[in-house]
C-alpha cells in the first residue's frame, strides 16, 4: 500500500510540514528508515536520527523543534508514539487475514464457533465450548471443555486454556499462555505432608486484555481469578489464584502476584516486582521494578520503591544512605578510636 504525507495527516489528524506528495508504502525505526518509509520521533534521546534517517516522512509531536535542517517531511501531531500506533493498525489490517478451519483441528460435536473463525492445525476444542465471531486460533491452541471466547480475540500458537474459563473480546494471548491452571494450594499434615486443595473455580478475563508470552494465571479455588477490562500483562508473569486485577492496570515481565490479592485501576507494576498474597493495591499505584510489597497500599496514587517496598521519596533517601554507609563506618570506627585514646587511665 501506498500513502502521501497529505493522505496520512488526514488519517492522523496532523499537519504536514514539507512535500505533501510524498509517497511511502512501510514502516520503519528512525535510525534504519529508508526513502519510501515513514518513521516516527517520540523520544528526545533520539532526536539526533532525524537529521540524518533516509526516511521520507517523519511523525513528530506537535511542538517538535529541530536544531537542524531536516530533509524528512514532517507530520505534526498531537502525540507521536500514539500517532504512529495507530499507523502500525492500519498497516497491520492490511495483511492477508487467516481464515478457515483445519481438518487436523479437533472440534468436539457441542461446541459452538461464530462466524469468520479462523482454526490452525493441531488445536483442540473441548465440549461445550463458546467461540465467538472473528476469531483466530493459531495451530497447537488447547481449548478445554466450557471454555468461552469473546468476538475478535486471538490466541496464538500453542496457548491454553483449562476447562470454564472466560475469554473476553479483543484479547490477544500471546504463545505459551495458560489460563486455569490450578492454583497453589496445599493443605500441610502431620509429617510435612502436603495435602492438595481442588481447585474448582475458573479464570475470567474481561474485553481488551493483552496477555504476553509465557505468562500463567491460576484458576480460583472458589469463585473468579478475574482480570478486568484493558488489562496488559507483558511476558513471563505469575498471577495465583484470585487474584483480581482491576481496569487498564499494567503489568511488566516477571512479576509475580501471590493468591488472593486485589490490585486496583490504572496500576503499573514493573519488571520483577513481587506482592505477598491477601493484600488490596489502591488505584492509581505505581510500584517500581524489584520491589516486594508484604502489605497494603491502602492510599490512592502513590508510587512505591525497594524490598519491602516504602513511598518512592524515602526510598531513595534509604537508597542514599546505603551509598554511604562505607563512610559512616568509617567515621563511628575513628570516633571511637578517638574516644578510646582520650579515656583517662
Amino acid at each position: 500500500m501506498e500513502l502521501t504525507a497529505r493522505q496520512i495527516a488526514e488519517t492522523l489528524h496532523g499537519r504536514v510540514d514539507g512535500n505533501p506528495d510524498v509517497i511511502v508504502s512501510k514502516l520503519a525505526k528512525i535510525e534504519e528508515g529508508t526513502p519510501g518509509s515513514i518513521s516516527f520521533l517520540a523520544n528526545p534521546l533520539y532526536e539526533d536520527y532525524i537529521y540524518k534517517t533516509g526516511a521520507s516522512i517523519v511523525v513528530v509531536n506537535e511542538n517538535f523543534e529541530g536544531s537542524h535542517p531536516i530533509s524528512a517531511t514532517l507530520i505534526r501531531v498531537e502525540n507521536a508514539y500514539t500517532s504512529f500506533a495507530q499507523l502500525l493498525e492500519i498497516f497491520n489490517r492490511l495483511k492477508p487475514a487467516k481464515s478457515g478451519i483445519s481438518p487436523y483441528a479437533f472440534i468436539s460435536k457441542s461446541a459452538k464457533t461464530g462466524e469468520n473463525v479462523y482454526l490452525g492445525e493441531f488445536s483442540y476444542v473441548g465440549e461445550d465450548v463458546v467461540i465467538g465471531n472473528n476469531v483466530t486460533i493459531y495451530p497447537q491452541v488447547y481449548l478445554g471443555d466450557h471454555v468461552i471466547i469473546g468476538d475478535h480475540t486471538t490466541l496464538h500458537a500453542g496457548v491454553k486454556i483449562y476447562n470454564d474459563c472466560v475469554i473476553g473480546s479483543h484479547c490477544i494471548l500471546h504463545s505459551g499462555v495458560v489460563i486455569g491452571a490450578d492454583g497453589f494450594g496445599f493443605a500441610s499434615q502431620p509429617g510435612k505432608e502436603y495435602k492438595k486443595i481442588i481447585q474448582s473455580g475458573n479464570v475470567v478475563i474481561e474485553d481488551d486484555v493483552e496477555i504476553g508470552a509465557n505468562t500463567t494465571i491460576d484458576r480460583a479455588t472458589l469463585g473468579s481469578t478475574k482480570i478486568h477490562r484493558g488489562v496488559k500483562l507483558d511476558n513471563l508473569i505469575q498471577i495465583a489464584h484470585n487474584v483480581e486485577i482491576g481496569e487498564n492496570t499494567v503489568i511488566v515481565a516477571q512479576v509475580g502476584v501471590a493468591g488472593s490479592t486485589k490490585i486496583g485501576k490504572n496500576c503499573i507494576i514493573a519488571g520483577q516486582a513481587g506482592i505477598v498474597g491477601h493484600l488490596s493495591v489502591a488505584d492509581n499505584t505505581i510500584i517500581g521494578a524489584q520491589s516486594g510489597v508484604e502489605k497494603s497500599i491502602r492510599e490512592s496514587g502513590g508510587a512505591y520503591l525497594g524490598s519491602p517496598a516504602v513511598e518512592a521519596g524515602k526510598a531513595r533517601r534509604n537508597i542514599v544512605h546505603l551509598r554511604n554507609i562505607d563512610n559512616l563506618v568509617k567515621r563511628v570506627n575513628e570516633l571511637e578510636r578517638r574516644m578510646n585514646k582520650e579515656k583517662p587511665e
